[in-house]
């Protein structure tokens, strides 16, 4: 790796960690990066996913004055872990193209459900008004399918929680960010397990790219604290749009 694959990858790593802190998405940085300095796509995917994890660890730490009391996430983390479990998995032993086909949809999905979040909450009743295990039971689904998802590919998991979750729990959005931010970090931390054992990871990327990451992630994580929640809603809408297309694009092309 020469001074200029570097420096690409450590200026991709500080936005990814910023931009996943604040919306998800930040994977759409460094994956293309780390294809322009010459990996293929299974190795910069692996390598992707170890070099953006430490970001989320520092947007929990950013974030943590958000998060809510222990027994619910308590709850949410061993659904999140299997679900990365299950998807790191499938990264490894099935072909690809069919989920590529499949993701896009998926990103552009979460981002209508938090873009129209007030008039589907009227349809399927607030979260406010719904039956304990009901709505433990939405956000079990919620976690365990981003979690899938996130173990398998990553990019845009953040807007998937986000959707979700704003649609299943009574909380503030920065609540749900920083909620966004655990379960992240955690998916992440598991695939880190899955893919320093088995996947073919180029650690020189992520030698550059996590400390990068470390640094935007809790930058972000901070600046998500003071934006008004109708200007937070609007950048994961515009930055999910974004992903989705560009994903679907990449797809088809």
């Amino acid at each position: 790796m020469d001074l200029s694959n570097a420096a690409l990858l450590l200026a991709a790593g500080l936005a990814a960690g910023t931009v996943n802190a604040v919306a998800g998405g930040g994977s759409l940085i460094t994956f293309p990066a780390l294809l322009a300095v010459g990996l293929p796509p299974v190795p910069a995917n692996v390598t992707n996913s170890l070099s953006v994890a430490p970001g989320y660890a520092a947007a929990v730490v950013g974030s943590r004055m958000d998060l809510p009391r222990r027994r619910l996430l308590a709850a949410m983390l061993p659904t999140a872990v299997a679900g990365a479990l299950v998807g790191a998995g499938l990264l490894l032993v099935t072909p690809a193209r069919a989920f590529e086909l499949v993701v896009p949809f998926l990103v552009l999905g979460a981002t209508a459900v938090l873009a129209f979040q007030d008039p589907l909450r009227r349809l399927v009743g607030n979260p406010r008004d719904l039956l304990p295990r009901r709505r433990a039971g939405t956000v079990q689904v919620v976690v365990a399918l981003a979690a899938v998802y996130g173990g398998y590919f990553g990019a845009a998991v953040g807007v998937m929680l986000v959707a979700g979750l704003a649609l299943a729990l009574d909380a503030t959005l920065a609540r749900v960010s920083a909620i966004k931010n655990l379960l992240s970090a955690v998916i992440g931390l598991t695939t880190v397990v899955v893919f320093a054992i088995a996947g073919p990871v180029n650690w020189a990327g992520v030698a550059v790219i996590a400390p990068a990451t470390l640094v935007g992630g809790y930058a972000g994580a901070r600046l998500v604290r003071r934006l008004p929640p109708v200007v937070l809603k609007t950048v994961i809408v515009v930055f999910g749009t974004t992903i989705g297309l560009y994903l679907l694009w990449r797809a088809l092309s």
